[in-house]
């Protein structure tokens, strides 16, 4: 068993100084118990913690670091940067680099603005679409995780999910008012909340591939109906990218679905791993932001030279070559071979994969096969409001017959078993996410040897979860 007694001795004092000892819930182990390790630092695929343990990581620090830890090119980048200061408040050539590079590789968008997270990203876009269609309405799919804006802090999956908390203490009622949530992948919900009240709404948000109630792929038919309804009932279609933007694909999941939306969020792997968010798309609407429109939106360390400069020498590097096939060919051979493996033990798991993110889904035993396999009605409570749910499920994927397609099928997978997976991984030197609703991400300098290391780990857990 690793030693942790460094690691525990700062979580306690932590706790003396941060709430929970933590600066994001996710970080908190919340979900498969025990308290988190505390991290001395990074190099390529591995972290090291402060008692000197080493671990292949698949978190990646949720998404952004893509190329590993301490690249080189990266950190040269930021050293260089700040050796000239690092920060003006000022416009920066720096800007023009990235934005051109984002332009270039995403072609819904032809202007773009620079924030400093995915939640502000998001939150700017909202305003954006309000003000740009004068409306008030937003619809939000129920497990979509768009950072911690009051108006779309309901039923958001991810940490809130982990912890019990599906709708925040401080989210007032009037802040949700105008948030229609539907279930996700549910194209008849879509369409009979834009005949009732199409003309109310402002904008339908989305992450086209969910990655915050682990990795849940859109389905392509509720993909087009959202651009098909949007357009036609003058509503902006807002794909939240922050996660999925260079991980679905080169260009994300807009362009591997062949869809262009109107506004698009990214984050995470844009900034190299320094804080930073972006929104952009049609100039016609992003015009609508000042100084030239009347849409305001401001941050002092919005485009700031060392997010800048960490974000362009990520994606020269990604943009090299074949990397994005590579990346997407060394997170199947993992997705598969911990299927295999998991079939091999008798664990019913369902896996999701697209590009270098992936989730591995503990399903429900064999007593609730039956249940698993017919179509169910429920709901939630949002703020007083129920909302009606219809689930059905699907005749592939996994160990099990049913598929994971929504919150709905997500929610009910076996967390406990995935916390006893999380933990015999862990021990064996694998860093996985510390939570069933959460993304498995692929980085560069992770080899197929270790890859294949990790399979054959893997295999050795899943035969003690019996």
């Amino acid at each position: 068993m690793p030693e942790h007694s460094k690691s525990e001795a700062f979580f306690s004092e932590a706790k003396t100084l941060i709430p929970g000892g933590v600066n994001s819930p996710a970080r908190a182990f919340g979900a498969v118990g025990g308290n988190p390790v505390f991290i001395d630092s990074g190099e390529g695929a591995y972290l090291v913690d402060v008692d000197g343990n080493r671990y292949l990581d698949y978190v990646q620090s949720w998404g952004p670091m893509i190329l590993g830890y301490a690249h080189l090119k990266v950190t040269e980048a930021i050293q260089s940067t700040a050796a000239k200061g690092t920060s003006f408040g000022a416009p920066t050539p720096q800007e023009n680099e990235l934005a051109k590079t984002l332009i270039d590789l995403y072609p819904p968008i032809e202007k773009i603005r620079f924030v400093n997270s995915g939640t502000e990203a998001v939150m700017s876009a909202i305003r954006l679409a309000r003000g740009y269609t004068g409306r008030d309405k937003i619809v939000k799919f129920i497990g979509n995780y768009h950072g911690h804006v009051d108006s779309l802090l309901v039923a958001a999956g991810s940490s809130a999910a982990t912890l019990g908390v599906p709708n925040s203490p401080g989210v007032t009622s009037g802040a949700v008012q105008d948030t229609i949530l539907l279930p996700y992948n549910d194209v008849q919900a879509i369409k009979d909340t834009f005949q009732k009240q199409g003309s109310e709404i402002a904008a339908v948000i989305v992450e086209p591939v969910a990655g915050n109630m682990g990795c849940v792929i859109g389905n392509s038919n509720f993909l087009y109906e959202l651009r098909h309804l949007t357009q036609a009932n003058d509503a902006v279609l807002i794909f939240d990218e922050v996660l999925s933007g260079c991980r679905a694909g080169k260009a994300g999941a807009g362009q591997r679905f062949s869809i262009t939306p109107d506004i698009t969020t990214l984050g995470k792997v844009i900034g190299g791993g320094l804080p930073v968010g972006a929104y952009g798309g049609k100039a016609e609407i992003m015009d609508n932001i000042l100084p030239v429109g009347k849409v305001f939106q401001a941050g002092t360390l919005s485009g700031n030279p060392l997010a800048m400069a960490a974000g362009i020498a990520t994606l020269q590097v990604l943009l090299e070559g074949s990397t994005f096939s590579l990346l997407e060919r060394k997170c199947a051979m993992l997705a598969e071979g911990l299927e295999d493996e998991a079939r091999n033990a008798g664990i019913p798991v369902y896996v999701e994969q697209i590009g270098s993110m992936m989730t591995l889904f503990f399903l429900s035993d064999e007593a609730d096969r039956d249940d698993a396999n017919k179509n169910r009605q429920g709901h939630i409570s949002v703020n007083g409001a129920v909302v009606e749910l219809t689930t059905a499920t699907s005749s592939t994927g996994g160990c099990l017959s049913r598929k994971i397609t929504d919150w709905d099928s997500v929610s009910r997978c076996n967390t406990e078993r995935y916390a006893k997976y999380f933990w015999g991984m862990l021990e064996r030197g694998f860093y996985f996410p510390c939570s069933q609703f959460e993304a498995f991400f692929m980085s560069v300098p992770i080899t197929e040897k270790e890859i294949a290391a990790t399979i054959e780990a893997a295999g050795e857990v899943f035969k003690t979860l019996k």
